[in-house]
């Protein structure tokens, strides 16, 4: 078996406005997706999964998601978790010039599914990783990483961003601005993530960004906002002013409240980190439910939020200098 991992991310600023031409700072986290392939002799995809917040699945088809795993989670994260292993695998077959290849497919991750920590991104990246080694092709990070923005591009719709599946690629902090994507340099920082236990809707919660942009000036100029919160965090970032960062997630945060993507459980644990004395806090990712991150050099926040009703998990995250990784 050809074994890949890829790491999770989080968002310091410019989830949502990066689909507009905006800036966009994700920073690769340890929590991985590790995916592991077997080539078949016939095409069928066989992929199984023991968790990605799922109870477990196993589900075999040709180039279809037809077949649903008889399981008790939303169909819509199911339905998505498989569409994007069924394109990944698309993918693969495309730059190695093997359209008939089958694989079986088995999928173990650390990151919550539908979180805003990036699991579709890392699974995709790993995917695609170690199906074309398990075929006699090494792919380059860039092409690694333009094949799995393909890949979100395709089970969302054409609304994608590079930012989740190049930071996932290549590790460490990163800036993506439409095509242009780059690492850049980052302190230290100290991440606790809050986790509510829940999983937003990527699409709807992008379309209704987008609804509200085309219907009103003002989200217009809000969105624009947030991308001049991204060129300011870049400065304190390149400065290692922490509590500048700080203080720009508490911005961001508002602003991404009022696009209507956050929601009460994460504006309590927002605040809950806030209160406690948190440098800054904000949601990370599509919002709607999942996962806020803070900074915090103190064990306070994730102590206010581990008693924190309404969130389910809560752990300190280090930065991932390290992007796609080849596991024995």
């Amino acid at each position: 078996m050809t074994r890949s991992s890829a790491p999770g991310k989080v968002y310091l600023f410019g989830e949502h406005a990066v689909v507009y031409g905006e800036p966009a700072v994700p920073c690769a986290i340890e929590r991985r997706a590790r995916v592991g392939v077997e080539p078949r002799d016939d095409a069928t995809l066989r992929v199984h999964s023991d968790d990605l917040s799922l109870d477990g699945f196993t589900v075999e088809y040709a180039g279809s998601t037809d077949g649903k795993p008889d399981i008790d989670v939303a169909e819509s994260l199911v339905d998505a978790a498989m569409g994007y292993v069924d394109e990944a695998i698309a993918q693969v077959r495309e730059v190695t010039g093997e359209p008939d290849a089958g694989f079986e497919v088995t999928i173990e991750s650390d990151i919550p599914l539908g979180a805003g920590l990036g699991s579709s991104a890392a699974v995709v990246v790993a995917a695609i990783d170690a199906a074309t080694r398990a075929l006699g092709v090494e792919l380059s990070t860039a092409e690694l990483a333009e094949r799995a923005y393909q890949t979100e591009l395709a089970v969302q719709d054409g609304q994608a961003s590079r930012a989740d599946t190049f930071c996932s690629a290549t590790g460490g902090a990163v800036r993506v601005e439409g095509s242009d994507c780059r690492a850049i340099d980052a302190p230290d920082l100290p991440l606790v993530i809050g986790f509510d236990g829940g999983a937003g809707d990527t699409g709807a919660l992008v379309a209704g960004v987008r609804q509200l942009r085309d219907e009103y000036s003002f989200a217009a100029d809000t969105v624009a906002s947030i991308g001049d919160i991204v060129r300011q965090g870049e400065t304190a970032l390149a400065d290692g002013d922490v509590a500048e960062l700080g203080r720009l997630m508490d911005f961001n945060h508002g602003l991404l409240s009022a696009l209507g993507v956050s929601g009460r459980s994460l504006d309590s644990m927002v605040w809950a980190a806030r209160e406690a004395g948190a440098l800054g806090a904000k949601l990370t990712g599509a919002g709607g439910g999942g996962c806020i991150v803070a900074l915090d050099p103190t064990p306070e926040t994730e102590t206010a939020l581990r008693y924190l009703p309404g969130c389910e998990d809560v752990f300190p995250a280090e930065l991932a200098d390290e992007g796609v990784r080849q596991l024995e």
